[in-house]
């Protein structure tokens, strides 16, 4: 697993994933390896938990979409994805206040549909959940540039 960053992908400014912005989310930074993987690195809040310690299955979830759906970004920015399918596997709890690791790559790309796989895994390499995601192509029509504008949709600096 290379772990070389290359490339910082773009954020929103107000996506509960990846907005910059939005006091409320995770603000996750997501990074694009040579070897066409994403990689981020996370520590998950307390007020993210679930059960003392543990953080919240939903999060879990939130964290494998938005890695997945990074993938097809790595070649086109601007290549938005949305999730039709989600499964994801929980092996063991994933800690909150510890540093995670997550990686994500291609499964299959069929242009609008494709799917990729996502994984979390604990400061000591230790896997602890991953996902798998059918993601369908927004058109790129449906995007303009005032909505990239509106969206907040750049690199923000670390």
């Amino acid at each position: 697993m290379s772990t070389k960053l290359s490339l910082k992908l773009p954020n929103s400014k107000n996506c509960f994933a990846c907005g910059m912005e939005n006091k409320h989310g995770l603000k996750l930074s997501i990074y694009a390896n040579e070897d066409g993987r994403v990689t981020c690195a996370y520590t998950i809040p307390k007020h993210f938990e679930g059960y003392p310690g543990i953080a919240h299955g939903g999060i879990v979830a939130a964290l494998l979409d938005e890695v997945i759906s990074r993938v097809y970004m790595v070649a086109d920015h601007n290549r938005f994805m949305y999730t039709a399918k989600l499964t994801s596997r929980f092996r063991k709890h994933v800690p909150v206040e510890q540093p995670l690791h997550m990686t994500a790559a291609f499964i299959k790309d069929r242009g609008r549909m494709a799917e990729a796989r996502a994984q979390i895994f604990a400061q000591d390499g230790e896997l602890l959940a991953e996902g798998e995601a059918l993601l369908i192509a927004l058109p790129i029509e449906d995007m303009t540039t005032a909505d990239l504008q509106e969206l907040g949709w750049r690199v923000y600096p670390d």
